[in-house]
């Protein structure tokens, strides 16, 4: 295919959700993550609600704030797709460094620094 799927992840916790669902509906779509895209970048809701409780210090934190950290995240791996300069590369690129095996992309977003 000359199309990379990228994908966005957000996996759920038991100390931060709001419905019961949760679990099943991340438990049916690791198939579908699994067959059909190319890379997923998984972000844990229960460390995201940490940072924003011990790292930016807020008393309680919203989605909007977890929604940010996500956002910036994001925009971070994909700076390279963006802007113009010599380490510029794309998903293929990136999928073929970090990927050994086809159905092995599954990946941990880490972002430093917070302040």
């Amino acid at each position: 295919p000359d199309r990379i799927m990228c994908t966005y992840s957000v996996c759920p916790s038991p100390k931060v959700s709001d419905t019961v669902v949760e679990p099943y509906n991340a438990t049916l779509s690791v198939h579908q993550l699994v067959e059909n895209a190319d890379e997923v970048m998984c972000l844990d809701n229960e460390a995201l609600y940490d940072i924003c409780f011990r790292t930016l210090k807020l008393t309680t934190p919203t989605y909007g704030d977890l929604n940010h950290l996500v956002c910036a995240a994001m925009s971070g791996i994909t700076t390279c797709l963006r802007f113009p300069g010599q380490l510029n590369s794309d998903l293929r690129k990136l999928a073929v460094n970090l990927i050994p095996f086809p159905r092995l992309h599954f990946f941990m977003i880490g972002f430093a620094p917070l302040t």
